[in-house]
């Protein structure tokens, strides 16, 4: 084996990989069997963090970055003059194994450019993962990023060998595609998913009926959105998302900040990345619509087509809906609960337990952890005492904004002080 070109290729498709971030491994169980290598567990990876602290990661790379479409946000795409690598399909086994066995890694996560076709793409993704399973009796996470255009059966086949499959969608809006990816069928990117979806419901039914049924992808399938590269608004994009969680149960949703990667009239200009603020304020949304109970229609819409930028979306929603506040924290219902600004789910938890055995104050809600400095503007509890004090949306806003923002330098100065006591 020629090592110094191992480590070049390496260092080429991991670097071309880091722009694909839907790469959990949450909701995968595989136990180590017959003695094997590995196991996978309902833990992220990728460094994650789990529960007890620990940085779990994986060998996340390329197959190759060699690509037949000429896609304007893509760094891959055949017209970029980059440095070209493909690895074959035994030195990314050989890869994976030798890093699990050193501790490196718990996982691999697989995508590649798109060569030849679709379907021959496809397949040699789906041999790296048979041969790890059988040859080498590796039972660790394995994510393979399915290839748009690749036929059913191969799309039945992966799911055999992997924990999850996921189809970036790219671009949120069909005409966003057709614009800087002209040789791209939105369709293609349909297709897989469709199969994936069908796949997982025929496999769980078999699994009831008969016990030795073959796992089939028990992750689930994901997907990914570049936020930024065309003139979509956050309503485009958590409704395209919506659309996605609906239609074809995904387990994620990922939204990446496009990062200039070319000088095309199309994209925008060299040095205008996406905030990284946007990004995460399109996880809330998603996380507001998924474990919260909101519907998309009261976080984004016509008349709100964008997110505030300056507040988180729960926020912004209660400031929108100052008629419904405030609430009363010991009589609301567990849906009125969570949307309070500064309550998360595992406080709505307390809350309802604790209250079953007195009525709760301003202590108790502190000593629970809820977040005082936004929910306190919404709520009573046992006392009359309510922050709000007439104030309009607006001012409500703006002092909250100035409250956190001088609890932040209040903080940050005591870090100051701390490391400055430290030094002397």
């Amino acid at each position: 084996m020629n090592y110094e070109r191992i480590k070049e290729k390496l260092e080429i498709l991991a670097d071309a990989a880091k722009y694909d971030v839907s790469c959990s491994s949450s909701g995968s169980k595989r136990a180590n069997k017959n003695g094997g290598l590995g196991n996978s567990n309902g833990t992220g990876i990728c460094h994650s963090y789990t529960e007890d602290g620990r940085c779990v990661s994986l060998l996340k790379i390329l197959l190759t970055n060699h690509c037949i479409f000429d896609c304007a946000y893509c760094v891959t795409r055949k017209s970029n003059d980059i440095k070209r690598a493909a690895f074959t399909v035994q030195e990314v086994v050989d890869l994976t194994i030798n890093f699990y066995r050193r501790n490196y890694i718990e996982g691999l996560f697989l995508s590649s450019g798109i060569f030849k076709n679709p379907d021959t793409t496809m397949e040699r993704l789906i041999r790296v993962a048979k041969k790890l399973r059988e040859e080498e009796n590796f039972n660790g996470y394995i994510h393979l990023k399915s290839i748009p255009g690749a036929s059913d059966e191969l799309m039945k086949e992966a799911g055999l060998y992997a924990d999850r499959l996921s189809v970036n969608i790219e671009i949120p809006t069909k005409e966003g595609l057709k614009l800087l990816a002209p040789d791209k069928d939105h369709k293609d990117f349909i297709q897989p998913m469709k199969a994936v979806k069908s796949n997982i419901e025929i496999y769980q039914s078999e699994k009831r009926l008969i016990k030795n049924t073959p796992i089939y992808a028990p992750a689930g399938q994901s997907t990914q959105m570049i936020v930024g590269a065309t003139g979509e608004s956050d309503k485009d994009i958590m409704y395209s998302a919506h659309f996605f969680y609906e239609k074809f149960k995904m387990k994620r949703v990922y939204y990446s900040g496009y990062i200039p990667v070319a000088d095309d009239k199309r994209l925008p200009s060299i040095g205008t990345a996406v905030p990284v603020i946007r990004e995460n304020r399109l996880y809330q949304t998603d996380w507001l619509l998924r474990f919260y109970g909101f519907n998309i229609k009261e976080l984004l819409n016509e008349d709100q087509p964008n997110l505030d930028m300056d507040i988180d979306p729960k926020l912004s929603w209660a400031l929108r809906n100052l008629h419904l506040f405030p609430l009363d924290i010991n009589r609301c219902s567990k849906e009125m609960l969570s949307r309070i600004p500064g309550v998360g789910m595992k406080s709505v938890r307390k809350i309802i337990n604790a209250r079953r055995y007195r009525k709760l104050n301003w202590e108790h809600l502190k000593k629970i952890g809820i977040a005082l400095n936004r929910s306190r503007y919404f709520i009573t509890c046992d006392s009359t005492y309510f922050e709000k004090k007439d104030l309009t949306p607006l001012q409500l806003k703006n002092k909250i904004l100035q409250e956190s923002s001088s609890k932040y330098s209040t903080h940050l100065n005591n870090q100051l002080t701390l490391f400055h006591d430290f030094s002397i």
